[in-house]
């Protein structure tokens, strides 16, 4: 795009992405991860984060989430996170333990 960049190849675990609401949805049975739809990252300068109706959702380069700590608290296993919308509290993502992943082991 002009502005910002686009990100494709990154898989969820603990949710999946619904295109006909535009939102993240409950993972269906027997599903483990399931293909995100590609995010645009749009920088914008001092923005404030919504308070409601989006997750707060961590990118992990591996399903290894651990690794060992880095001088700013995170794993090395860490990339960023990004705001997905939704239309449930953070707390329910965070419950199912959802995050988006680069790389899947197999």
């Amino acid at each position: 795009p002009d502005v910002g960049c686009y990100i494709h190849g990154l898989f969820l675990e603990g949710a999946r992405w619904d295109p006909a609401a535009g939102q993240l949805a409950e993972s269906r049975p027997k599903e483990l991860y399931t293909e995100m739809a590609v995010i645009w990252l749009l920088p914008v300068p001092n923005r404030k984060p919504p308070e409601s109706g989006s997750y707060l959702c961590p990118i992990y380069k591996t399903l290894t989430r651990a690794g060992t700590l880095s001088t700013t608290g995170h794993s090395t296993n860490y990339v960023i996170a990004v705001e997905i919308p939704t239309d449930k509290p953070q707390k329910h993502w965070i419950k199912r333990g959802t995050a988006l992943i680069c790389a899947l082991d197999f």
